[in-house]
C-alpha cells in the first residue's frame, strides 16, 4: 500500500483521471480541486473499503500531486523532520529528531519523482539531467536540496533534502541544547564583533550552517555584508546592507557557468565589510583566504572535516587543487588569513556540539601551530544521552583585534 488506503498503482490511475478532468479547466481554485479529487475517489468501489481517516488522507495526497510537493508535503509540514533521504521512488528515508527511519510513502514511479525533482530545480534556474545529473537546489521554505539522477544512481532518481527552521537558532537556543557553553559563546561573541576571522569546521550534519547563522547575529548591524553560496539557505538577520549570491550552473549548452569562486572575486568589487562563504569545497579557498588577507576581516566560512588541525590539511589541498604554489607558502596564507577554527561534532546520541575552539597563532617552522582555547570533555553517558562540557584550556595569544575593538579585557576573561 502507498499509503491511505490505496497502492501507488491506484493512486496513479487516479491522478490521471483527475489530471484528465483538469485538462477542461486548468483555472480551479484550491476548494474546486479537493472536491474534484472526491468525486473521482467516490466513483470508485475502492472508496468503500476505505476508512474516513484513509478516504482524507488519499484526498489530501492528490491534491498535494497538484498543488504541492506530492508524497514530500506532509513530510515537509512535519516541523520535526530534519532531513527527507529519497533513495528511489519507492525508498525514502526520514530523520526525526536525530533518529533515521524509512517513511511509510512513495511515489507511483520514477517518472513521477523525476518530474517533481525537474519542478523543484526549475523554479531556482538549475538544470538536471542524464548528461549532467548532479545538482544542488533550494526549496521555497531555504530548505537544501541535493539531486542526482541516472545513469549516475542506480536505482533511479534520487534526492536529499536537508532542513532548517523558519526561525534560525540562535547561539541562546545553542547554548539551552547544550552545544556550547555559556562562557565559549560570550568569548565568541567578542571575536565576531572584534572583526576575527572564524572558520567552522565539521563533518556533514553536524550543525555548521546552523552555528554559522546563530555567529552572524553578533555582525554590527551597520556593516556590510557579502554571502556566497553553492545553494542559498543562509538566514542573516538584523544586518540591512546585505547582499546574498548564489552560484549558476551552466545551461545545457554547457555555458554560463558560475562558481564560488567568480563570485568571491565579484564580492570584492562590492565594498563589503565582510564576506561569508556557506562552505568551501575546492579551489575557491585560495580566493576566499585572499580577500580575508586583503582587509576583509571578519569574514566567515565553513567546511568539512575531523577536527580543527584536519580542517587545515584540507585547506592546504583545496588551494593546491586549482594553484601550482609551493606548500609553504599555501601555509602562510591559511596562518594569516584564519584566527580562529570552530569545530562542530556529532555525536553518538545525535546530539551536535562545539568540540573545539583554536587558535591558529602563526608558524612554527613548517608547521601552522594551533592553540586550543576550548576543549570538550566527555564525563560519560546518562539514558543514552552524552555527559561532557566544553571546557576553557587557554587563552587568547593575538588580541590586537580585541584591542582596536576595545574588547580585550572582556576578551581575555
Amino acid at each position: 500500500m502507498a499509503a491511505n488506503g490505496l497502492t501507488l498503482e491506484e493512486l496513479a490511475e487516479l491522478r490521471e483521471a483527475v489530471k484528465s478532468r483538469l485538462s477542461w479547466d486548468s483555472s480551479v481554485s484550491d476548494e474546486q480541486l479537493r472536491q474534484l479529487i472526491e468525486n473521482e475517489l467516490f466513483r470508485r468501489q475502492r472508496s468503500r473499503l476505505m476508512t474516513a481517516t484513509e478516504r482524507k488522507g488519499a484526498v489530501s495526497r492528490l491534491f498535494h500531486s497538484f498543488r504541492g510537493l506530492d508524497a514530500l508535503q506532509p513530510l515537509l509540514e512535519d516541523k520535526e523532520i530534519t532531513e527527507i533521504m529519497i533513495n528511489s521512488h519507492d525508498d525514502i528515508y526520514i530523520e526525526r529528531n536525530g533518529e533515521l527511519k524509512q517513511a511509510p510513502i512513495g511515489f507511483e514511479s520514477a517518472d513521477r519523482l523525476e518530474d517533481l525533482i525537474q519542478s523543484i530545480v526549475g523554479r531556482v534556474n538549475r538544470i538536471v539531467n542524464e548528461a549532467s545529473p548532479i545538482v544542488d537546489a533550494r526549496l521555497p521554505d531555504g530548505s537544501r536540496v541535493h539531486v542526482v539522477l541516472p545513469p549516475i544512481a542506480l536505482k533511479g532518481p534520487t534526492m536529499t533534502i536537508r532542513r532548517f527552521p523558519h526561525q534560525p537558532l540562535t547561539m541562546e537556543n545553542l547554548i539551552d541544547k547544550e552545544a556550547i557553553s555559556q562562557e565559549a559563546a560570550v568569548f565568541l561573541r567578542q571575536l565576531v564583533v572584534a572583526k576575527y576571522n572564524l572558520f567552522i569546521s565539521g563533518g556533514t550534519g553536524s550543525g555548521k550552517t546552523t552555528f554559522l547563522n546563530a555567529l552572524s547575529q553578533w555582525i554590527p548591524p551597520d556593516e556590510r555584508v557579502i554571502t556566497i553560496e553553492d545553494a542559498a539557505e543562509l538566514q542573516i538577520r538584523g544586518v540591512s546592507n546585505l547582499v546574498s549570491l548564489e552560484t549558476r550552473n551552466a545551461n545545457s549548452e554547457g555555458k554560463g557557468e558560475i562558481g564560488i569562486r567568480e563570485l568571491i572575486r565579484a564580492s570584492l568589487r562590492m565594498r563589503p565589510n565582510r564576506i561569508i562563504v556557506g562552505e568551501v569545497r575546492g579551489a575557491e579557498a585560495l580566493d576566499m583566504l585572499q580577500a580575508m588577507n586583503t582587509g576583509h576581516e571578519g569574514s566567515l566560512s565553513t567546511g568539512h572535516s575531523n577536527g580543527a588541525k584536519d580542517m587545515l590539511s584540507r585547506l592546504e589541498t583545496m588551494v593546491l587543487s586549482g594553484a601550482e604554489l609551493p606548500v609553504s607558502v599555501v601555509r602562510k596564507q591559511i596562518s594569516s588569513a584564519i584566527d580562529v577554527i570552530i569545530h562542530i561534532s556529532r555525536f553518538r546520541d545525535s546530539s551536535r556540539r562545539v568540540t573545539e575552539i583554536c587558535e591558529v597563532t602563526g608558524m612554527l617552522g613548517e608547521e601552522i601551530e594551533l592553540r586550543t582555547l576550548f576543549r570538550f570533555v566527555e564525563a560519560g553517558e546518562r539514558d543514552g544521552r552524552i555527559i561532557g562540557s566544553l571546557q576553557r584550556s587557554d587563552s587568547l595569544q593575538d588580541i590586537r583585534k580585541l584591542s582596536h575593538a576595545g574588547l580585550a579585557k572582556e576578551g581575555m576573561r
